[in-house]
């Protein structure tokens, strides 16, 4: 079930941004062997103090096993500020409709193979349900983001496949990069829950919710 963190109730997620935080190093230091910034175990970056909206996926046993950040693109972000030479020189997007989606993991030591519960592909399409309907529902039409060949087969297999791109594909230590884009829209979320036989309400009881719902 997908658990929504940000500025408005984080107070309250301690623990959950405490896990996702050591999620993230595991993942992005341990097995990727990322260079990150490592602060008392967690992986956190300078974005993290903008505020961000996370997209938590949390499993029956109360284990944190997914995430993805969420952030704005009006003010700085990783396309614009890490990863800009994607863009060739072109000025980043920059819109209050378009939000960037990054640090997008699985727990792939706690998760199995396959497409039922407790999976890296049902987990993985919990998370981008949980976030194309959060960035609906904030009134979002469009997100960007920053990803590598292989998470972009990932994004094609399973009803979640980008528009477009923008600038061209570059070397990023050892992978490359690419900076994809995606419409936020109930057929794009459609897709996914097909793939995926995801049929029931992905937010976990009580979420914190869009004030305007």
């Amino acid at each position: 079930m997908i658990h929504i963190v940000d500025s408005l109730n984080k107070s309250e997620h301690a623990a959950l941004l405490e896990a996702m935080f050591r999620l993230r190093k595991r993942v992005f230091h341990d097995r990727l062997g990322w260079d990150v910034v490592i602060r008392d175990g967690r992986e956190i970056d300078a974005f993290d103090d903008l505020d961000p909206a996370h997209v938590i996926s949390v499993d029956d046993q109360g284990q944190v096993v997914g995430c993805m950040r969420l952030l704005q693109t009006t003010g700085p972000h990783m396309l614009a500020d890490v990863f800009s030479s994607i863009l060739d020189g072109e000025p980043p997007l920059r819109s209050a409709t378009l939000w960037e989606a990054t640090r997008f993991c699985v727990d792939t030591a706690r998760l199995g193979s396959g497409r039922g519960p407790n999976t890296i592909s049902h987990v993985t399409s919990e998370v981008m349900i949980g976030a194309f309907e959060y960035g609906m529902a904030a009134g979002i039409t469009d997100a960007v983001a920053v990803i590598d060949p292989v998470m972009d087969r990932v994004l094609k297999r399973s009803g979640n496949a980008p528009h477009g791109y923008l600038g061209s594909p570059k070397p990023m230590g050892k992978v490359t990069a690419l900076a994809a884009l995606m419409d936020v829209s109930d057929e794009r979320i459609r897709s996914i829950r097909d793939f995926a036989g995801i049929h029931y309400d992905v937010f976990a009881p009580q979420p914190h919710r869009i004030a305007a719902e």
